[in-house]
């Protein structure tokens, strides 16, 4: 199927609107009506407020009945491109099957469906084990094994370690097992009954585990990705993979799947406007992959892995550019951020700073609306975060609440409340940036970047249609020019918030 090349929104069931799929729909019809060409919805499965929002299902088949129904899934589907989260890395220590395990232990017919530590690290030789397992890559700083007692109701109970990539709550599957190949099959079957477009493999990095290897992105996972991208496709679906990882990476992944994130692009776009300076944005945009989502925010942090250093491999950034990014946004969001990020808060990254894009910019609205521009004139398929869309601020009573570092950044907001936001100069302007992007052909077309003598410019050419976004940092303008059939116009990003 094809996808339509326009922006998309990325929201949660629970906290756009009044709590559910319905009100979501309302609110996409009402004051957001015609703005997106399609949605990500976040986990909606049972239970959408688990241990991580959502990201350990007990039942991935299951819309959780407090935000819904596949019907609602469905209508919503009509209007919109609909964008679902596949969990292909793991499920809920609470699902059912996992809970069989823990009764009957290896003599549950789920017992190969989950990931052991044996399953991976086999041998007696205990030295070569530690040195496997310490090339392992971590993402998060608990410990990749959770240890469970199984069998509990044989009689015979014993205490195995399990693969537990990012919680110990969310226990890993064995994806490349027949259990694991027809799990993933009743969930695509789900999605392609209710109108789901487009599939977000969420922790596909992760999901192929081999002795003497790092355990991610590895060939096997690249053919896995494929494999399951093919079966996908074969039911009138695409997929998205969604991996953190050096900017070679994803480029090779690029090439052999229908789409990734454009994950680079958040950090570089604040190093550009921090300093001033588009060279790192400039290179990456002439050489990241075309068949791409872009986004500025998410429901995790900032990412800083993507422009990183990997081993010998040189970054889009230096370490010292890095740090200074970082530094930047802890200032301009007057130490907010830093509450919420590493161990200032229960914060499950190694690599992400958590804060809304808006105060990592210091709340400048111009500043704000330029970043959206550069975003929506790069190559790709832009999403915008539903707080981002609203130029939400950091929800620092969530944050106290919670201590989840995350939350910062996840704000509910009801209906009245994105009436009213819907009426700041600065989300007005967002929203006509974003019609512009809809509804010009040019971006159909040829996209070429320049940056000469301070100034940097994104182009796109059509046929008869062209777009181009010239920023200026030396004066900080920032003008759009258009031509649609020979009509000329010229739109400055000042006169956005007028």
């Amino acid at each position: 199927m094809s996808i339509r090349n326009g922006v998309q929104l990325i929201t949660y069931a629970d906290r756009l609107g009044d709590g559910n799929i319905e009100s979501l729909t309302s609110i996409l019809q009402g004051p957001l009506g015609g703005l997106f060409t399609g949605v990500h919805i976040l986990p909606f499965y049972y239970p959408y407020d688990g241990e991580d929002a959502g990201f350990d299902p007990i039942d991935h088949t299951l819309v959780d009945e407090r935000l819904g129904d596949w019907d609602n899934v469905k209508k919503l589907g009509e209007s919109v491109d609909i964008m679902a989260d596949l969990i292909v890395n793991h499920m809920s220590g609470q699902s059912e099957a996992f809970k069989d395990v823990l009764k009957n232990g290896r003599e549950s017919s789920y017992w190969p469906l989950f990931l052991t530590k044996e399953d991976i690290f086999k041998g007696n030789d205990q030295t070569q084990i530690d040195e496997q397992i310490a090339q392992v890559f971590r993402p998060r700083p608990t410990p990749f094994f959770s240890d469970y007692e199984v069998g509990t109701e044989t009689g015979n109970p014993e205490t195995v370690p399990f693969w537990t990539t990012f919680t110990s709550n969310q226990i890993d599957i064995d994806v490349e097992s027949q259990l694991g190949k027809d799990y993933l099959s009743s969930i695509l079957q789900s999605f392609t009954e209710s109108n789901v477009d487009l599939i977000r493999l969420d922790a596909a990095g992760y999901a192929i585990k081999r002795a003497g290897s790092n355990c991610f992105m590895l060939e096997e996972t690249f053919e896995f990705t494929e494999e399951l991208s093919n079966r996908a496709r074969g039911m009138g679906m695409q997929c998205l993979v969604e991996i953190h990882s050096h900017y070679q990476t994803q480029i090779d992944i690029a090439a052999r799947c229908d789409s990734v994130y454009d994950f680079a692009l958040p950090p570089l776009v604040l190093h550009t406007l921090f300093s001033k300076n588009a060279e790192a944005l400039a290179y990456w945009l002439s050489i990241s992959p075309r068949n791409c989502f872009t986004v500025l925010d998410t429901h995790d942090g900032i990412g800083i892995v993507d422009v990183g250093a990997n081993g010998d491999k040189p970054g889009l950034l230096t370490a010292d550019a890095i740090n200074s990014l970082v530094d930047q946004i802890h200032e301009n969001s007057n130490g907010e951020s830093k509450k919420a990020t590493g161990a200032a808060a229960n914060n499950v990254d190694l690599y992400q700073v958590n804060c809304t894009y808006y105060d990592a910019l210091g709340k400048d609205d111009f500043a704000y609306l330029v970043a959206r521009a550069i975003q929506f004139f790069s190559p790709g398929i832009p999403q915008v975060y539903y707080g981002g869309l609203l130029a939400v601020e950091n929800d620092m009573a969530l944050l106290a609440k919670t201590n989840v570092g995350r939350d910062i950044n996840r704000p509910y907001l009801s209906t009245a409340m994105v009436k009213e936001a819907v009426e700041k100069p600065v989300v007005k302007g967002l929203m006509q940036l974003i019609r512009l992007r809809n509804e010009s052909d040019a971006f159909n077309g040829v996209f070429d970047v320049s940056y000469i003598n301070n100034v940097f410019v994104l182009s796109w050419k059509n046929g008869n249609h062209a777009a181009s976004l010239n920023v200026n940092f030396s004066t900080m303008d920032a003008t759009i020019h258009t031509v649609d059939n020979g009509e000329e116009s010229v739109l400055s990003i000042n006169t956005l918030l007028a």
